[in-house]
């Protein structure tokens, strides 16, 4: 496998369109990796099926992990909520290291699109699956950003613990992180 390079640029979801800030500017500075999809591309439109109502994770592919990753975490959330602490889409974590990609579809709320092994923790909106971007009308664009963290080992976290307890495990044990986002407004 290649050697990551380290994240030492402007990342690409900074936009003065957004008003919420850069969720992961005072984490760890991590190597990346790619990390890319079917249905959309990096800073675009999100499609109409990964919107709130229709709910279809996305495809979503990965490459060039440092050696040693043992599992993936994968995330999506939304920093620009009118919240306080963003909003929570998707959390799964354990995902296998012999497992680089996830179908359209995956995060449905029966989870079946998800590897033997994988957990997925209850998001902001209290579902285990996948639950689509759906800004508040009027608020403007919301980005949604996919994070997919290497990790060199499998993490026990409870199945009931937040995103939140998942992202703080994340940032002191993952060894790359590679983002991907889309926006939509309302």
């Amino acid at each position: 496998m290649s050697v990551p390079e380290q994240k030492n640029h402007q990342p690409t979801y900074i936009d003065d369109r957004f008003p919420g800030p850069d969720p992961y500017g005072p984490l760890t500075d991590l190597p990346t990796f790619t990390v890319t999809s079917e249905d959309f591309t990096d800073g675009g439109r999100l499609a109409e099926g990964q919107l709130g109502g229709h709910d279809i994770s996305p495809q979503l592919s990965w490459s060039g992990a440092p050696e040693g990753t043992e599992t993936y975490a994968m995330t999506c959330y939304d920093p620009d909520a009118p919240t306080g602490a963003g909003y929570w889409h998707w959390a799964v974590f354990n995902i296998p290291a012999s497992v680089t990609s996830l179908v359209a579809g995956a995060g449905d709320d029966e989870l079946v699109g998800l590897p033997e092994g994988a957990v997925a923790l209850r998001g902001d909106s209290d579902r285990r699956g996948f639950y689509g971007a759906e800004p508040p009308a009027g608020h403007g664009p919301h980005r949604y950003i996919y994070a997919v963290h290497a990790v060199p080992r499998r993490l026990d976290i409870p199945d009931r613990s937040t995103p939140t307890i998942l992202g703080f495990n994340l940032n002191f044990n993952a060894s790359a992180r590679a983002l991907l986002w889309g926006w939509a407004e309302n």
